[in-house]
């Protein structure tokens, strides 16, 4: 396996987070092919020490500092982008977002994300999400032993004819839609596949409602596989907000990296590097979950008239809000 390359980082002593109150984030791209990384920050809160958006090369890493309430934070990977017209908002074939290389609002779907919500109370809480879809296999892994989130699996390479999105030139498959996303069923605004309307409820909205839940979830144990799917006990992960932890989000990650337990909480840590997960080039007064979710389901990113996306940061941020976690 090549060694991951790492861009150098400087924390200056004065800026805009402290050394005290920060964790050290790492982006490493171990995928045979370029990604492009973005951040977007679903609260108006701290954010982190990096610019919402870079090019990735093949086996490298960028480290960062994350301040430590940074909250309804997503990371996630674009693929075949082409910033030389940015005026055309879609920048990228897959996760592309408004802004050009650095994003001003979540990407466009389908995209595999990375979320996080520190320090909420007494713990991190993170996840892998598939509710915007899948683009590229991803892994959180943290240095205090805490559970994996986990999507290592390329499902672009076996994604339902139904559920596939967008094509290179060479006919690659470069996304695979949630059953949301393909609008299956017709009606995203009244949907058991969008948790929207009538099945707005986690009593509305169960698993076996929705289209391809096994496809995701029977590949991407480790992941969320629809909007309600902490239920689970596999979606949601908690690391205790006093070890402090330190957090890598990997591209591509080892096909093996898993939990040692099935528990929502706890578990071993793992690494996420080694040998690429998907080969080939890529080329050119609290509200209630009732009134929050229509919403969660019905936004879109400012540019893009594709089908419906959620915005499932903010599925992370409501639960905290609401203390359903």
């Amino acid at each position: 396996m090549p060694l991951l390359m790492t861009y150098a980082f400087y924390v200056p002593i004065l800026g805009s987070v402290s050394l005290a109150s920060a964790r050290t984030f790492t982006v490493a791209n171990n995928c045979s092919y370029t990604v492009w990384p973005a951040i977007f920050t679903g609260s108006s809160g701290s954010t982190p020490d990096q610019p919402t958006g870079w090019e990735a090369p093949p086996h490298t890493s960028v480290s960062f500092s994350v301040p430590n309430d940074w909250d309804s934070g997503r990371i996630w990977g674009r693929l075949a982008c082409d910033f030389s017209n940015s005026s055309t908002g879609q920048t990228c074939l897959s996760g592309s977002c408004s802004g050009g290389l650095e994003c001003t609002a979540p990407g466009n779907t389908p995209a595999s994300l990375a979320e996080w919500t520190l320090s909420a109370g007494s713990n991190d809480y993170y996840d892998v999400s598939l509710v915007d879809g899948f683009n590229v296999p991803l892994a959180i892994t943290n240095n205090v032993g805490c559970s994996v989130a986990s999507c290592p699996v390329d499902l672009d390479a076996i994604c339902p004819d139904s559920l596939k999105g967008p094509t290179n030139s060479s006919g690659t498959v470069l996304g695979c839609m949630s059953a949301c996303g393909a609008n299956l069923g017709g009606d995203s605004s009244n949907s058991p596949n969008c948790c929207s309307g009538d099945h707005s409820t986690t009593a509305t909205c169960p698993s076996s409602g929705v289209d391809y839940y096994s496809f995701f979830k029977g590949n991407c144990p480790d992941a969320y596989a629809f909007a309600y799917d902490e239920s689970s006990g596999t979606a949601l992960w908690t690391c205790d907000a006093s070890k402090n932890a330190d957090y890598t989000l990997t591209f591509c990650p080892a096909a093996d990296v898993s939990n040692s337990t099935t528990s929502g909480a706890g578990g071993s840590g793992a690494s996420a590097t080694g040998s690429s997960g998907a080969a080939g080039a890529i080329g050119t007064a609290s509200p209630t979950a009732a009134q929050l979710a229509p919403a969660m389901c019905s936004l879109r990113p400012t540019g893009f008239a594709q089908q419906p996306i959620y915005i499932s940061t903010f599925r992370t941020m409501v639960r905290k809000m609401l203390r359903v976690f």
